[in-house]
């Protein structure tokens, strides 16, 4: 009988040691800045209410809930360490694993690891900085001496697919997408919500174009992409959110952060509503993120970076499951 060789590890112990070593930088990193490091529970009471994004489920029974609980794994240590920035905790940041469910491919895997951090008095632009100065220290042979470019969302439109996001009709992307020869979805043709259309464009004639050779930062979302992020007042307003991009590979996602109790409750409460309309399981929304935003959340900005994706540029690898030891597959 031959054995199978997938109890293996995908990923060589040369790009192993060079996760560790990346590892001991960032915190080294942190730690010459006084953030404080922390940890936060994996399993939670709420699920992310992001149509977007799928939860892993399980159930606790125990004790404290001998009939048991549903619990969600979470997709980002965000709202917990909310939760301690409410609570006084100063600056922080956390590298831990992150779940999400129906996601896999050569820049996806479902269980993958994160370092997300906030920065008190922080806005996304400090935040930008101080993020491409992360990035830099870790990949400085991929990087060079390139500086980071900044794009405005209606900038990197405008250059890379010659349209406005912001003024622009749904007959005017349907027309972009015509002209590049992109497939649009027969369904889409007859539907004019233009944030459809803005990641249509997005995915197939900007990001592909961000990043190469050199960090971008792309900013100041339609403020309907605000996610967690404060919405700017101007004309029109904008989201106070960032996402950096190397070689066309997203890497990280920003912003400054929503305070607002009221407006957190409404946006939840709006992404639920979209889930029922696309058939989605209806979820728990985050009570004690709430009740934390209630108390006060200072002021601060929050980053979320891919760390597997850190280490597939620096390793100079193609897929995710080169640079993890155990894959979905092989888990």
């Amino acid at each position: 009988m031959k054995l199978s060789n997938d109890w293996r590890p995908t990923a060589t112990l040369e790009v192993l040691k060079l996760r560790a070593r990346l590892l001991e930088r960032i915190r080294a990193f942190f730690s010459e800045r006084g953030v404080l490091e922390v940890e936060t529970p994996m399993l939670s009471g709420a699920a992310t209410t992001d149509p977007a994004l799928a939860s892993f489920v399980t159930r606790y029974v125990g004790p404290l809930f001998p009939h048991g609980r549903t619990m969600y794994l979470h997709s980002s240590p965000e709202f917990p360490m909310k939760r301690l920035l409410a609570a006084g905790c100063g600056s922080i940041y956390q590298i831990g694993k992150v779940f999400r469910d129906g996601e896999s491919g050569r820049l996806h895997n479902p269980e993958f690891t994160l370092i997300e951090w906030y920065r008190i008095g922080f806005d996304h632009h400090r935040l930008m900085d101080e993020t491409s100065e992360l990035v830099m220290r870790l990949l400085p042979t991929r990087l060079g001496l390139a500086a980071p470019e900044r794009l405005t969302y209606r900038e990197a439109f405008q250059r890379f697919a010659g349209i406005d996001p912001h003024t622009a009709a749904a007959a005017d992307f349907a027309t972009t997408a015509w002209s590049h020869r992109i497939s649009v979805p027969p369904a889409l043709l007859a539907h004019n919500d233009l944030a459809i259309w803005r990641d249509l464009l997005l995915t197939h004639l900007v990001e592909p174009e961000l990043g190469q050779g050199r960090l971008t930062f792309l900013h100041d979302y339609p403020a309907s992409q605000a996610s967690l992020a404060r919405v700017l007042p101007g004309e029109p307003p904008v989201a106070a959110r960032f996402e950096l991009y190397l070689n066309g590979v997203e890497l990280a996602n920003g912003f400054h952060e929503l305070a607002d109790p009221a407006e957190q409750r409404t946006r939840f409460e709006r992404q639920l509503h979209a889930r029922t309309a696309e058939g989605l399981p209806a979820v728990p929304m985050d009570g004690p993120l709430l009740a934390a935003l209630e108390h006060g959340l200072p002021d601060c900005a929050g980053v979320a970076l891919g760390f597997d994706r850190l280490v597939m540029i620096a390793a100079g690898a193609s897929s995710i499951a080169d640079v993890i030891a155990f894959p979905v597959d092989r888990a």
